[in-house]
């Protein structure tokens, strides 16, 4: 796969689709490309260029434990500059969970850039806020704490990171341990803010402040409720709501599978409310 290098860190992303319009899909969780590869195949087959990367931190791209912003907001403005190399100057945002996220951010700081939204598997309220910011951050920063950058690399992610990219383990083990435990908790604020948002990482104004067509797909356990992607429906205007499961699971994560099962009913809504709501843009042949 292509790689890029993006505002100091080298990314991995691939192109799907040689015409069309421009989408960008963004994957769940810390999960890499791969995590929304069957969807952005479908979205392909509709007739998009679709275009999937490792965010920084993630897949086979570089580890950067770096930035003033949250980590979505950087994962926002590295995959504006992401579709400016690829010659995208508009395109159609999606994602799922932390993708969710990032394509508002996306949105939130480049509006020029978005045509529309795709959000899907919605995440906000206190219980998500706090078992994310666990997940994400705070078991890293116990790691560092108990056994330095050493113990970092030994946890199931970041170890999946160095064996993909063995430079990557070289960063860490360089890395200040108190920088990194810094960092780590200056994200881990950002997310817990979140907490009495509608959405983590949004505000009920910056959601009424969303002017592209906008469709939701609630997810459907604790962490990526119903009421939260009901709540960001009332709040975008003009947005719509398409409810791809009739229950909601009692428990904090649904499997990822079944998401993948849905790929095709999900491209068939994302295609039919694109062709409805979107104007394809002149670049698009």
């Amino acid at each position: 796969m292509p790689t890029a290098k993006i505002r100091g860190a080298e990314i991995n992303y691939e192109v799907l689709g040689s015409k069309g319009p421009w989408m960008a899909l963004n994957p769940g969780g810390r999960r890499g490309l791969d995590a929304v590869q069957v969807l952005a195949e479908r979205m392909a087959k509709a007739g998009y260029r679709v275009l999937i990367h490792d965010r920084r931190n993630t897949g086979l791209s570089d580890v950067s434990i770096e930035g003033k912003e949250s980590e979505y907001e950087v994962w926002a403005d590295d995959l504006h500059d992401l579709l400016k190399q690829q010659g995208a100057t508009e395109a159609v945002i999606g994602g799922s969970s932390s993708g969710c996220r990032t394509s508002i951010l996306f949105y939130l700081r480049h509006p020029e850039a978005t045509t529309a939204l795709l959000l899907w598997r919605v995440t906000g309220g206190a219980f998500a806020a706090n078992r994310l910011a666990e997940n994400y951050y705070g078991q890293y920063i116990a790691a560092a704490k108990q056994g330095g950058m050493k113990a970092v690399c030994e946890t199931e992610h970041w170890k999946e990171r160095c064996d993909a990219k063995p430079s990557n383990r070289d960063k860490l083990m360089k890395m200040d341990v108190t920088r990194f435990i810094d960092q780590m908790e200056h994200w881990r604020k950002f997310f817990l803010a979140g907490a009495e948002l509608p959405v983590i990482g949004a505000t009920e104004k910056d959601l009424g402040s969303i002017k592209v067509p906008t469709i939701i797909m609630p997810g459907n356990d604790q962490t990526h409720g119903f009421a939260t992607g009901r709540t960001a429906h009332k709040l975008i205007p003009g947005s719509e709501i398409y409810m791809l499961f009739d229950t909601e699971l009692n428990e904090p994560l649904g499997p990822h599978e079944v998401w993948d099962e849905k790929a095709d009913e999900m491209a068939s809504v994302f295609a039919d409310f694109l062709k409805r709501k979107v104007r394809a843009p002149a670049a698009a042949h």
